[in-house]
């Protein structure tokens, strides 16, 4: 298993894959807070916000790596469809170590992306609102926004990677991540909030501590979540193994 897990993490930094996604979540959470700062700053100006609540805006920005997180786990599997190296690699590592492996991984990649998010959204709400002239307050409410915003990127690159199991085509996978996440979720939202706070994604905005009103508790929102991964992953593996290689 040991041998596997290191061909999986040689594979996952092979390519410039990893280098674009990052950074182009880096430049996507970096321009979103500097605008919750601007905006901040002229609430604050009118006495309808204080520094804390810009604090927390501008920390919860970072939540869009969540989703760049996904795309690398899916990609992690669809690139050896895409290539046609993935019978090589169950032929050598077999299909219950591979799938581990992979799942290993991307979890792990997950929990790099998460820290680097919060370490990103510190040095943002410092920078950003030095901008204004202002210096960052980070309350308890702040670092509960920002752990949320790490277990949101530990938690969807294992959804990105079974989406990939269960799609197995790079461009169909990332295309359903995006349109899930950006999309479809966000418009049943607005439409029937009362159910859309059971998907993936909006109960993902009760962990980063989103401020819309109808969501989920945090801790209901984590077991809708576990509820979402264990059906996927159940219906990933049984996929994997079930299907042809190709």
């Amino acid at each position: 298993m040991r041998e596997a897990l290191l061909g999986e993490w040689t594979k996952a930094w092979t390519g410039r894959a990893w280098a674009v996604l990052t950074s182009i979540a880096v430049f996507m959470s970096l321009l979103t807070s500097f605008g919750y700062a601007a905006e901040g700053d002229k609430s604050i100006g009118a006495g309808q916000t204080d520094i804390a609540a810009v604090t927390d805006d501008v920390v919860r920005s970072w939540m869009t790596t969540f989703l760049f997180a996904s795309l690398f786990g899916a990609l992690l599997v669809t690139r050896e469809y895409s290539s046609g190296s993935i019978s090589r690699a169950v032929l050598l590592t077999g299909r219950g170590r591979l799938f581990t492996a992979k799942l290993v991984i991307g979890a792990a990649v997950g929990v790099l992306s998460g820290l680097l998010a919060v370490v990103l959204a510190a040095v943002s709400s410092w920078v950003t609102l030095a901008g204004y002239g202002r210096s960052p307050e980070w309350t308890s409410e702040t670092w509960l926004v920002a752990l949320g915003v790490f277990a949101c990127n530990v938690l969807a690159a294992p959804w990105g990677v079974f989406i990939g199991w269960i799609v197995r085509h790079q461009i169909r996978a990332v295309g359903a991540l995006m349109a899930l996440t950006l999309l479809l979720d966000p418009s049943l939202q607005r439409l029937v909030p009362d159910v859309a706070k059971y998907l993936l994604t909006i109960a993902m905005s009760s962990v980063y501590r989103d401020v819309h009103t109808d969501l989920l508790s945090p801790g209901t929102a984590l077991l809708v979540i576990a509820g979402w991964l264990g059906v996927a992953g159940l219906a990933a593996h049984r996929l994997f193994r079930s299907r042809d290689i190709t």
